[in-house]
């Protein structure tokens, strides 16, 4: 035996999102593309001399942005670079340096692995 399901308008069927729906406005899809765009306290990849490492925006000046390199030994320490540096992205990682942006997995610093 089933009872009649009756409805009011209030609670009409819940329409579910397309992929059309999801999509964002264009001002949030931009990525920053150069290293000005980043905050205060932003993480992303250097290219230094050898390898890849990991580095934060340490101070934001008008003339330069220092960056807080993270070194193997475990020691860090800062680089100045152009505000208006070019950044690509791998994903969301911002990465910061010249040649092929996309092979900078197989040369990351490796870091003290006792930590």
């Amino acid at each position: 035996m089933r009872a009649p399901v009756e409805r009011s308008a209030e609670t009409e069927a819940i329409k579910l999102p397309t992929s059309a729906d999801l999509d964002s406005s264009p001002a949030e899809t931009q990525t920053p593309c150069t290293l000005a765009a980043l905050p205060l306290g932003a993480r992303l990849i250097l290219r230094c001399r050898k390898d890849w490492r990991t580095a934060v925006v340490a101070a934001i000046a008008l003339d330069c942005i220092t960056l807080s390199v993270c070194s193997p030994s475990g020691h860090t320490y800062r680089v100045r670079r152009p505000p208006d540096a070019a950044l690509s992205f791998d994903g969301h990682f911002p990465i910061l340096g010249a040649g092929d942006a996309l092979c900078w997995r197989a040369a990351l610093a490796r870091y003290d692995v006792r930590w």
